[in-house]
């Protein structure tokens, strides 16, 4: 939450850290921004049936088709590499996609359905165990 919070800040300019010299204390930042939900979504790539990994067109044509429509507004998609243990207590190492969504937090009621729907379209499609989700609290300042 911490490195959340501090993404926020710096995403809204303001400085985060500072010199001093003596014992002067660094200036306060007031918080700024609306209150939102941050839902990051991890998009594993390897098929746990030995199927073909998902390619980076295939999970872009899926963001154009599911992820799209449903958040029409904006999402941040970033490339990484990964590992968890699967069912069976194998750890498995592979290419991912970390989906990033910001929403107002009044919205998340109405958000949480369309977050499921991608979750379980992309286990289906993909023959995927899961996507992992992560929901944070956070401030946002456009």
């Amino acid at each position: 939450m911490a490195a959340v919070a501090a993404c926020a800040v710096a995403a809204g300019g303001a400085p985060i850290a500072y010199a001093t010299l003596g014992d002067a204390a660094p200036p306060a930042v007031a918080a700024r921004g609306a209150a939102y939900v941050e839902t990051r979504l991890f998009f594993g790539t390897e098929r746990p049936d030995g199927g073909p990994d998902v390619t980076g067109a295939q999970f872009r044509s899926f963001i154009d088709r599911q992820v799209t429509p449903a958040f029409p507004d904006g999402l941040t998609v970033q490339e990484g590499r990964g590992q968890w243990r699967d069912s069976h207590g194998v750890v498995e190492r592979e290419r991912s996609y970390e989906l990033i969504l910001l929403y107002p937090a009044s919205e998340a009621r109405l958000r949480d359905p369309r977050i499921e729907r991608i979750r379980a379209a992309y286990e289906k499609a993909y023959a995927q165990d899961s996507v992992a989700r992560l929901d944070a609290r956070t401030l946002a300042d456009f």
